[in-house]
This record gives structure tokens, sequence and C-alpha cells, in this order.
């Protein structure tokens, strides 16, 4: 990309906002913050990974390691910030659901301390139907990548 490109478009957000577009909350809210957003295009995202997680104490005790799942789920909520900023749904009540996860790899193990880079990026969009490519990173070594599809969806009715 070259100087300036993406840059007039170019975004962030704090947990705050993060919370104001996805519906996850403690435990699962895994997105801490947004370093860029370039809408209809890409998200970067970072998880702050710490020993504090409540997996941590069965995965594993004595090498905690972040389950893969959670790694994929990571990406996904990352997607989902993407998805309602691109697809103008904030404060619709709109959910982003999961429809397929394809092609996951785990390629290194993510342990506490650590800062877990998310980067998402969109393959396809629609408005109720949605494909990204993810891929997680540590210290800019790739650690997990995934691609996947969802749909936009009304909440249950309770």
């Amino acid at each position: 990309m070259s100087e300036g490109e993406g840059a007039a478009t170019a975004v962030t957000r704090d947990i705050r906002q993060v919370m104001a577009a996805l519906p996850h909350r403690y435990p699962m809210l895994l997105v801490d913050r947004v370093s860029e957003l370039v809408v209809d295009e890409r998200i970067t995202a970072i998880k702050a990974v710490t020993i504090n997680e409540s997996f941590f104490q069965g995965h594993f005790p004595g090498r905690p390691i972040m389950p893969g799942v959670l790694i994929v789920e990571a990406l996904a909520q990352a997607a989902g910030v993407l998805a309602v900023e691109s697809l103008g749904l904030a404060g619709s009540g709109k959910l982003v659901y999961f429809m397929a996860i394809d092609g996951a790899k785990f390629r290194t193990p993510v342990e506490p301390g650590c800062l877990l880079e998310l980067k998402v990026s969109f393959v396809q969009k629609r408005s109720s139907v949605c494909k990204f490519a993810g891929q997680a990173f540590v210290d800019g070594k790739l650690a997990a990548e995934a691609n996947f599809t969802a749909m936009i969806a009304d909440p249950p009715k309770a």
C-alpha cells in the first residue's frame, strides 16, 4: 500500500466502541481494541492475552495455551466489528453468526502475556452473508489462520 492510500478511511476503536459493535461480554469478548479499520476492506484488532483468562485454568495447567477455537472466535469477532461498521449496522441489534470455517491452521502456540494481533479482510461482502480471510499474529509471527463465512441476522426473539 502506498503512503496515504486508505489513510483517509482508516480509523481506530477503543474497548467501549468495540463493545458497542459486538454483543459479546466477559468472558467471551476477545477483542480489546481496533488499531486499524478500513471500511469495506479490512480490520486489525488486538487481544491482550493474560494469565487471568479463565480457559488457562484447564488448558493446560503448567503450560497455558490459548485454545485454537478461541483464536478463531477472536478473528470472527474482529470480522464482526468490520461487518457492523462496513454495513452500517451499529445500533441495529443485528448479530453476526458463523456459518462456516475453512482451512483453519494453527502455527504457533498463543501464551499468556502476548498481544494477539488479528487481521481480517473481506473476501466477499453482501447484505446478509459475508466471507472473510483472517490471520492471527504474535510478535509478527503467524500463529493461526482461517477463512470463514458469517451471516447477518436478527437476534432470536425472547
